[in-house]
């Protein structure tokens, strides 16, 4: 309990983050928790790629990191197995995958049903797996975006907690366009990780429950 108000204060929560790249979104999440605006701990951070820029980005921050290359292991479900085992070492909460390019199967997905978020750059149910701003670009779409949801085994189809969407512009590119869409990334991932670690959201089956009520529709932001 704090000495002034005599309220119970709630321990910061484990987190482990899984990339596969330069580590965008896990860099504002680890900086946001180490200057105490997010209520977690970054336990570890984890690569399926050794060159991965965001390993070197971690450890600059004295954050654990460790590589579990799919090439060490016969098939899928023997690497999601061991990677299972590895994050579950570190005693996580909650699993956020920030860029993490591998499809996961029910090896993995199974032991954090519920404890596993991700982050994915379109307005979903549209454009699940690569190259979305592209698509978005060749459909002429005049809004795009990025979505936060739960974990399950359905590729890009777990239910949707937040999205932020931004205008499709007429000279926009993909890296244009990727470039808006993150800057909102960085945004709404954190908050809706904060969400979970202050108890507030939660997987109620297949329904993401936010303050103890369904979610009918994702929290929605809008950019420039």
């Amino acid at each position: 309990m704090t000495a002034a108000s005599g309220t119970v204060t709630q321990p910061p929560l484990p987190v482990v983050l899984l990339i596969s790249g330069r580590g965008s979104n896990m860099h504002t999440i680890a900086t946001q928790a180490a200057r105490g605006e997010l209520p977690i701990v970054v336990r570890a951070v984890i690569s399926d790629r050794a060159d991965a820029g965001g390993l070197a980005l971690a450890a600059g921050m004295q954050i654990p990191v460790a590589t579990l290359s799919p090439r060490d292991y016969p098939d899928r479900p023997a690497y999601d197995a061991a990677l299972a085992t590895l994050v579950a070492s570190y005693q996580p909460e909650l699993i956020v995958l920030a860029g993490f390019m591998r499809i996961l199967t029910a090896n993995f997905i199974a032991p954090f049903a519920g404890r596993m978020l991700n982050i994915h750059p379109s307005l979903l149910p549209k454009y699940r797996g690569l190259h979305t701003h592209r698509r978005a670009l060749d459909n002429r779409d005049e809004v795009h975006g990025a979505s936060v949801h739960f974990v399950t085994e359905e590729l890009d189809g777990g239910p949707v907690i937040m999205q932020a969407r931004v205008p499709v512009r007429p000279d926009d590119t993909e890296a244009t366009l990727a470039a808006r869409v993150q800057q909102l990334e960085h945004r709404i991932y954190p908050q809706t990780i904060d969400w979970f670690a202050r108890g507030r959201l939660s997987l109620r089956g297949q329904q993401a429950m936010l303050d103890g009520m369904a979610l009918t529709a994702p929290v929605t932001i809008d950019g420039d």
